[in-house]
């Protein structure tokens, strides 16, 4: 392992990770070397591979790093606002592209449809969002909204705000769904407690809510299934 006061340029240029990935492919590549392409350079006294390990030590992995916000980037030495752009933007591609294989038009026949639409967007985030998607008469997706965050374990959201998005949007029904950042789906009493709101208000303004879905970690757990709605 390279010395932290070695800068890119004292690297033997078989270990750097620009060339390492040219000669052979990105999965030869460590996190901290992927992140110091997106990095591109270092600062005076550490290589870009130096920072980037000492960025994934701080924010505790790669997992983290996907949740950190521009103000906490630029809080490490070394990362200003141009890094901490660009490796925002990586991850967002990343994101992007884990979609990408679906659909323009995504169609939610299932609760693995919900899954897959939202899994990549929601496993890695360290606090709750509870997501609505907005249905057409086909059950297409025609809009998808972020309407809470809530805190580490508690998820906050007003049946009101679900469905004047709702309504706004000329939605025939709603899928519902939040993470769960312990990783684990299992419902608690207050998500059955916000779903039961959530139907009984559909009912009566005549937007129905097909689901809730709660994602975990690469696992997810539908409301409707386990018999809650």
């Amino acid at each position: 392992m390279e010395s932290p006061n070695m800068t890119l340029r004292d690297v033997p240029s078989e270990d750097r990770p620009r060339e390492r990935m040219m000669l052979y492919g990105a999965q030869a590549l460590s996190n901290a070397e992927l992140l110091a392409i997106l990095l591109r350079t270092g600062t005076y006294k550490e290589s870009a591979v130096h920072v980037a390990q000492r960025l994934l030590i701080q924010c505790g992995g790669l997992r983290m790093l996907t949740d950190m916000s521009m103000e906490q980037l630029t809080e490490i030495k070394g990362i200003g606002e141009a890094k901490a752009l660009q490796i925002q933007a990586g991850i967002e591609l990343g994101r992007r592209l884990a979609r990408s294989t679906m659909n323009e038009t995504v169609t939610i026949r299932s609760p693995q449809d919900v899954a897959a639409l939202l899994m990549e967007d929601l496993r890695y985030l360290q606090k709750e969002h509870f997501v609505c998607l907005f249905l057409n008469t086909k059950n297409h997706v025609i809009g998808q909204e972020t309407l809470s965050m809530g805190s580490l374990n508690a998820s906050i959201v007003h049946p009101r705000e679900v469905f004047r998005a709702a309504i706004k949007r000329s939605s025939a029904s709603i899928v519902c769904a939040h993470n769960h950042p312990s990783g684990d789906p299992t419902p608690s009493p207050e998500d059955v407690e916000i779903t039961k709101r959530l139907v009984q208000a559909g009912e009566i303004v005549g937007i129905d809510v097909l689901d809730h879905i709660v994602i975990g970690d690469k696992r997810y757990v539908s409301l409707k299934e386990l018999g809650f709605m």
